[in-house]
């Protein structure tokens, strides 16, 4: 998510995206592979796959090598190519294996890492723009503590000639604050010479791809730079402490994003989103809610504290009171529902129906003004307008091996614990009784209800406690 207007594309013919997915993780300590750890309720690879489909790539190559067969299963269904690395010998070896699946008519290969996940469009928009099949452009950044990255060298006249990977740099070079964040756009026509070019006369005993770098210099190539538009698109993800802090990075940047559309987000520390939200005038989001799949929120639209919304949507001045969760279900105008209610994927209410504390409803249809305030269950149902749901109902639509349908009516009442056996129709304007089990569809207007003789014995005593 971006809070700028994206930068004008480039020919979608002319780039290639590389994946570097390849690496071990360890400091993860988990059997998951490093790139399917969930950030924002994905894995770090397929946000970094989501951007290359916002560029408009010809193609899509992830480099794989440990637990590939995970990793290809995970890709199965995307259009994208694997290429194995077996065994890993550096970056520079990973994009060779790659550059074989490349056609010539590309113009420009972006290299990018699958634990690398929220990288703006943005800012690689402006790292091809700035390649554009006939430069290398590099992200680079200016940190701080720049401990383990590789130092920007350059010369007399501000201009990049080489990468210094920290393990092999000087005393001077390590004082240096512009760091290779790793990601970087080169030509096509040039990289099979550079790649060739590559030793692993360093540290690591690795190809390390930065010494094209280095070489695109020496071959009279300018090399281009720019910066990410925020401090933290270009970290990446080693350990568990690390993936905890991007999380806070990403939820941070979307309340604000929300915050400069006017949406009120009582704590953007506890708000978060895990899919897409869209709200519309005079919203309000209280704390700790979570928001999964896509969210609709339309205008006037309050969430209480610790809500769960999942693939909803929630029409213009609805109340969603405190530790409600709701998936799949549209929501119309004028509701509340909760606290404490559970709506399931089916659900559709009409305008100002009222769903209370400890209700819950499935494959089911509410109708204008109609009312389920408590302790209730409603389950494959079409409920009219007007109805009143009294405290204790189930639709009993289960039979054991298949579901059945309960139609209410328009204008009933239905009293506290009651069962409607389905399929049943409430025909319109019914009441029934409180504590009736209904098994046949009722008449129109009249009250129904079925009940068992009440009777007091008068003889009765209870019993006394047993003495030990």
């Amino acid at each position: 998510m971006s809070l700028e207007k994206p930068i004008p594309p480039h020919s979608p013919q002319s780039l290639s995206v590389v994946i570097l997915a390849a690496g071990l993780g360890t400091r993860m300590k988990s059997q998951l592979p490093k790139v399917l750890h969930p950030l924002a309720g994905k894995p770090l690879l397929n946000h970094v796959l989501d951007r290359a489909d916002e560029l408009h790539a010809m193609q899509r190559l992830v480099v794989i090598g440990h637990q590939a067969e995970l990793l290809q299963s995970h890709l199965q269904h995307d259009q994208v190519e694997t290429v194995l690395q077996q065994p890993q010998l550096g970056t520079g070896h990973a994009l060779t294996l790659a550059l074989k699946h490349i056609p010539h008519e590309c113009h420009t290969v972006l290299v990018v890492y699958g634990d690398v996940p929220l990288l703006q469009l943005n800012t690689l928009q402006t790292l091809v723009n700035l390649c554009d099949g006939q430069h290398l452009s590099l992200l680079t950044q200016i940190v701080d503590d720049p401990q383990g990255y590789g130092r920007i060298l350059r010369d007399a006249n501000n201009r990049v000639i080489g990468i210094r990977e920290h393990k092999d740099a000087s005393a001077s070079e390590l004082t240096i604050k512009e760091i290779n964040t790793g990601i970087m756009a080169l030509p096509r026509s040039q990289l099979e010479g550079w790649l060739t070019a590559l030793t692993t006369n360093n540290a690591q005993g690795e190809y390390y791809l930065t010494d094209v770098v280095e070489l695109a210099q020496q071959s009279g190539y300018t090399i281009q730079t720019c910066h990410p538009e925020y401090a933290w698109e270009a970290l990446g993800v080693n350990s568990q402490q690390q993936l905890a802090e991007l999380e806070r990075n990403y939820q941070a940047h979307v309340a604000l994003t929300l915050q400069k559309e006017g949406v009120a987000i009582s704590d953007p520390h506890r708000f978060d989103v895990r899919g897409s939200l869209q709200c519309g005038r005079d919203v309000y989001i209280d704390v700790g809610c979570i928001f999964e799949g896509t969210v609709i929120l339309q205008d006037g639209v309050r969430v209480g504290p610790y809500c769960v919304l999942k693939d909803c949507s929630i029409a213009k001045n609805s109340q969603v009171l405190a530790f409600s969760h709701i998936d799949g279900a549209a929501i119309g105008a004028n509701n509340r529902i909760g606290p404490y209610a559970r709506l399931r994927p089916g659900t559709h209410t009409e305008d100002c129906v009222h769903i209370g504390n400890f209700v819950e409803t499935k494959k089911t249809t509410l109708g204008h003004s109609s009312k389920a305030n408590h302790l209730a269950y409603l389950g494959d149902s079409t409920v009219g307008a007007r109805v009143n749901i009294g405290a204790g109902t189930i639709t009993c639509n289960y039979d054991g091996v298949n579901k059945h349908q309960t139609v209410i009516e328009d204008d009933v009442f239905i009293g506290s614990d009651t069962q409607l056996v389905a399929p049943v129709t409430i025909a319109q304007g019914s009441t029934i009784g409180a504590g009736s089990t209904i098994v046949t569809s009722t008449p129109p207007g009249e009250l129904t209800l079925s009940r068992s003789k009440q009777v007091s014995i008068s003889r009765w005593r209870r019993p006394n406690p047993k003495k030990n």
